[in-house]
C-alpha cells in the first residue's frame, strides 16, 4: 500500500474528535458480521414479529430490538452454549417476558432463519473494495456452521474467520479478540476493527488497544469511543479507495 494512502474523518459524519489513521501501518480488516455486515434487525424482526403477533402481542420494532438484546447479552453473559441455543433461549425468555409459551416451531424460528438474513445493500460491493487493500477477518458471535451459510450471501472469500464456537466466550470477552490476533498471526497495531456494536465490539477492541471503526448505521448520537465514525461500509470503501 502506498504510504501517502491516508483515512480521515469526513466532517458531514464526524461525532467527536476527527481522526487521521495510516493505512500504510495496517494489513487486516477485522469485521463484525451481524449489523454491521448483515441486516440483522430485518432478520431479528421478520422472524420474532410473527411469533408476537400469534400470542396477540402488540410491540414496536423498537421494542422488538431492545427486548432481544438485552435477553441475547444476559444469556451469552452465562456459560458458553452455542449460538443456536442462544438463540432458542431468546424467544422462551421473551415468553416468559411477555406471558405466552412459544410453540417448538417458534422456539427454532429464530435460529433457523438466521442463515436467510441478508447483507445490508453496500456490504457486497464494499467488501469488493477492500479486499483489494486488505485481508479481511471475521469476528462474529455465531456458530460455524451458521456463518458459513451466512457468508455464501457476502461473495467474498474472508482470509480469517473467527467464531464464538471456536473460542467459547462471546464478545465483548477480550478472548474472542485473543484468539483472532493468535489467528492472524500479527500485532494487534496492523489490524483496524470495523464494527457496529459498541457494546461488543469498539469498547473491547479500544480497551485491548485496537484501532476500531464504527459503523453507525442507525445514526446513534453517542461518544462511542471510536477512532472514526462511518454511516456504512460504502463510505468506509469510498473512503479508502
Amino acid at each position: 500500500m502506498s504510504s501517502k494512502h491516508a483515512l480521515t474523518q469526513h466532517e458531514d459524519s464526524m461525532q467527536g474528535t476527527k481522526a487521521t489513521i495510516d493505512l500504510k501501518n495496517y494489513e487486516v480488516l477485522t469485521f463484525d458480521c451481524y449489523g454491521t455486515m448483515i441486516d440483522w434487525e430485518t432478520g431479528v424482526l421478520t422472524a420474532i414479529a410473527p411469533i408476537l403477533s400469534n400470542h396477540s402481542i402488540q410491540l414496536t420494532d423498537e421494542q422488538i430490538f431492545d427486548a432481544f438484546s438485552e435477553i441475547e447479552n444476559e444469556v451469552e453473559a452465562r456459560e458458553y452454549i452455542k449460538y443456536r441455543e442462544v438463540l432458542r433461549k431468546v424467544i422462551q425468555k421473551m415468553g416468559d417476558r411477555f406471558n405466552f409459551t412459544p410453540h417448538p416451531t417458534e422456539v427454532d424460528a429464530l435460529a433457523n432463519s438466521l442463515p436467510n438474513w441478508q447483507p445490508f445493500p453496500d456490504t457486497i460491493e464494499a467488501l469488493k473494495v477492500l479486499k483489494q487493500k486488505f485481508k479481511l477477518a471475521v469476528i462474529s458471535n455465531v456458530d460455524d456452521d451458521l456463518f458459513a451459510k451466512t457468508a455464501q450471501h457476502l461473495q467474498v472469500e474472508f482470509d480469517y474467520v473467527i467464531t464464538a464456537e471456536q473460542v467459547k466466550s462471546y464478545k465483548p470477552s477480550h478472548d474472542n479478540f485473543h484468539v483472532a490476533f493468535d489467528t492472524i498471526g500479527l500485532p494487534k497495531e496492523k489490524i483496524l476493527h470495523v464494527a457496529a456494536s459498541v457494546y461488543h465490539d469498539i469498547v473491547p477492541a479500544k480497551a485491548l488497544g485496537m484501532i476500531a471503526i464504527w459503523v453507525n448505521r442507525r445514526g446513534v448520537k453517542q461518544d462511542s469511543g471510536a477512532d472514526l465514525e462511518v454511516p456504512d461500509l460504502k463510505t468506509l470503501a469510498d473512503i479508502i479507495g
